[in-house]
C-alpha cells in the first residue's frame, strides 16, 4: 500500500511537470530543454526561502514566478535573438545550473527541520486524524488538480486558442494581426512556471534540494505526455491534461516495477530504455493510423 501511495505521489508531482511539457511538446511543438534547469530552479527557490523562515506556500508562488521568468528568457533567446528552439533551451538549461547554485548557496540543502506544505500547523489542524498518513498525497492531489483546472480554463480563453494556433498554423496567428513570437514566449513562460512549481513541490516532499535533481526531467515529462495521450487517445470524454497526469502516474509505476528487479543505480538506464520503448510504440501506432487513412 505504501508503494502504491508513493507511486501516485511521485506521479502527480511529475504530472505537474508533464503539464508544462505538454504545452511545449504538444501545443507549441517546441523541444524545450529548459525543463532540466527550471525543475531544480523551483527547488532552489524553495530551499532558499524555506530555510529563511518564509511560508512554504509563498515558496510555491515564488517558484512558479521564477519558472515563468526562465521561460520568458528562453522565449526571448529564440524569438528576439533568432536562435533555434532546441539551442535556446540548451543555453537556458546550462545557465540555470549556475543560477540555481547561486540561489540555493550550495549544491545540497536539507529541509528536514523546516516547515513544508505537507507538515505545518495549519495542515495538522485541518486534516482529520484518520487521513493523517495520506496528508502528503492529499496535498499533492489538490495542487495537481488546481494546476490542471487552471490550465484547462486558460486554454479555453482567446489567448489559449492563439497558443494552440501557433503550434498548428503560425501563419494564421499572423493573419489575425497577432505576434506569434509573443505567443510563443507566453507559452514557454506558463510551461516553465508549471515545471518550476513541480520542482518546488518535489523539494518539499523529499525535504532536500539537490542541484542534479533536474537531470532527465524532460525525459520523464515527455514519456508521461506520450503515454497519457497514446493510451487515452480514444477516450473522448477525458481531457488531454487529465491523460497527461494519468500518464505520469503510469510511467512512475513502470519505473517502480522495473527497479524492483534492478539496482537503484540502474534507474537512469531504465528510464532511457522505457522512454525508447514508449517512443517506438507511439511511432508504430502513427504508422498504422497513416496506413488506415
Amino acid at each position: 500500500m505504501n508503494l502504491i501511495v508513493t507511486i501516485i505521489e511521485q506521479g502527480l508531482i511529475y504530472g505537474i511537470l508533464a503539464l508544462g511539457v505538454y504545452i511545449t511538446y504538444k501545443i507549441l511543438d517546441f523541444p524545450d530543454l529548459t525543463v532540466d534547469g527550471s525543475f531544480p530552479l523551483g527547488a532552489a527557490i524553495t530551499a532558499a526561502l524555506v530555510t529563511r523562515g518564509v511560508n512554504p506556500y509563498v515558496a510555491l508562488l515564488a517558484a512558479f514566478a521564477a519558472g515563468v521568468l526562465a521561460g520568458v528568457c528562453t522565449g526571448l533567446i529564440h524569438v528576439k535573438c533568432r536562435v533555434r528552439d532546441l539551442l535556446s533551451g540548451i543555453i537556458m538549461m546550462t545557465a540555470l545550473w549556475t543560477v540555481n547554485l547561486y540561489i540555493a548557496g550550495t549544491s545540497n540543502v536539507p529541509l528536514f527541520s523546516q516547515k513544508t506544505i505537507f507538515k505545518n500547523d495549519m495542515i495538522s489542524s485541518i486534516v482529520p486524524e484518520a487521513l493523517k498518513p495520506y496528508t502528503t498525497l492529499i496535498v499533492i492531489l489538490i495542487l495537481a488538480l488546481i494546476s490542471k483546472v487552471l490550465l484547462d480554463l486558460y486554454l479555453k480563453t482567446k489567448s489559449g486558442y492563439l497558443l494552440r494556433a501557433v503550434g498548428d498554423n503560425d501563419t494564421l496567428v499572423t493573419s489575425l494581426a497577432k505576434d506569434q513570437g509573443n505567443v510563443k514566449i507566453l507559452g514557454l513562460a506558463i510551461a516553465n512556471g508549471l515545471v518550476s512549481l513541480a520542482g518546488c513541490v518535489f523539494a518539499q516532499e523529499e525535504r532536500v534540494f539537490e542541484i542534479s535533481m533536474g537531470t532527465g526531467a524532460i525525459v520523464i515529462g515527455l514519456a508521461s505526455v506520450i503515454i497519457g495521450t497514446s493510451i487515452f487517445k480514444k477516450v473522448t470524454f477525458l481531457k488531454a491534461t487529465t491523460a497527461v497526469l494519468a500518464g505520469s502516474v503510469i510511467y512512475k509505476a513502470c519505473v517502480a516495477v522495473a527497479l524492483k528487479n534492478f539496482e537503484p543505480q540502474a534507474m537512469k538506464l531504465i528510464t532511457a530504455v522505457l522512454f525508447l520503448i514508449i517512443l517506438i510504440i507511439s511511432m508504430e501506432r502513427k504508422k498504422k493510423v497513416n496506413k488506415n487513412a
